[in-house]
């Protein structure tokens, strides 16, 4: 466990020297205050007003920056170090495969779910100064979705970069991954039911099964628990299970896709040439 922690300390300390992450924590911080000073908390659209609205549209535009930031990011965690050769140095103390593997998933996980996580924090506190209503139901399931996202797209990077050994091959696929599960949310879809007339109930398992349009379903039902602004797919989702399971299910499939495909990364790992 010490050896863990310690990589995982490394890896943190890394993180946080490097330019992506001060890029990727002026992002997440700089969007909360630009809604702030675009007066967002002081307007309402279709009923949602204060901290409530502000909080649906930074989780909004987190569906779609959140994942590829995780991917590009972290999908060089490994393969990076096989091609710098820091693989084989971290590998010459007595640390084991185990150690250093989820000791690197723990480091980046901090790194990646604290920006988030500190930016809701200081919008709710922001706007508590301001005199806003705080929805505290709200920002602690999307604590819990924005776990869960992080922990997904993690075990997807860590398992790209298992089997990769080029770090550009690797950011490739992650590029890749990124924009067919985002044209899945929506496009390909549509397009899929227009050209091939599949079944509908096919059609929404395939969207169900993407950990982004789950996250973005479970985040609108908080605000629209009838999901009107979604149109005939919400009565079929809300025929089949409860706004309460639905949004346990967005929290727990994610999170266990994403240990899943970490797992199988680290068998791959163990198993494959290292160097």
């Amino acid at each position: 466990m010490k050896n863990l922690l310690l990589i995982a300390y490394l890896d943190l300390k890394e993180s946080i020297r490097a330019k992506w992450f001060l890029v990727y924590s002026v992002v997440f911080g700089g969007l909360i205050a630009l809604f702030f000073i675009a007066g967002v908390t002081q307007s309402q659209v279709m009923g949602f007003s204060g901290l409530s609205r502000l909080l649906l549209m930074y989780i909004q535009i987190t569906i779609v920056i959140l994942p590829i930031f995780i991917l590009i990011t972290t999908v060089r965690s490994i393969s990076g170090d096989r091609d710098s050769n820091v693989l084989e140095y971290m590998l010459s103390f007595p640390i084991s495969l185990k150690q250093y593997y989820w000791g690197k998933m723990l480091g980046r996980f901090i790194t990646v779910y604290l920006p988030v996580l500190f930016a809701m924090i200081v919008a709710v506190f922001y706007g508590a100064f301001q005199g806003a209503s705080i929805p505290w139901n709200i920002f602690l399931l999307y604590t819990g979705l924005l776990f869960s996202m992080s922990v997904a797209f993690l075990g997807i990077a860590f398992f790209i970069s298992s089997f990769v050994k080029s770090s550009e091959v690797a950011l490739g696929i992650a590029f890749f991954i990124w924009i067919l599960l985002l044209a899945f949310i929506d496009i390909a879809l549509i397009s899929l039911m227009l050209a091939e007339r599949f079944n509908e109930g096919l059609i929404i398992f395939i969207a169900m099964i993407n950990p982004m349009e789950i996250f973005r379903i479970a985040a609108i039902s908080l605000f629209d628990p009838q999901l009107t602004v979604m149109g005939p797919v919400a009565f079929y989702i809300l025929d089949s299970v409860s706004q309460t399971t639905f949004v346990l299910i967005s929290i727990l499939y994610p999170t266990l896709l994403g240990l899943l495909f970490a797992f199988l990364g680290f068998r791959i790992f163990k198993k494959k040439d290292l160097v």
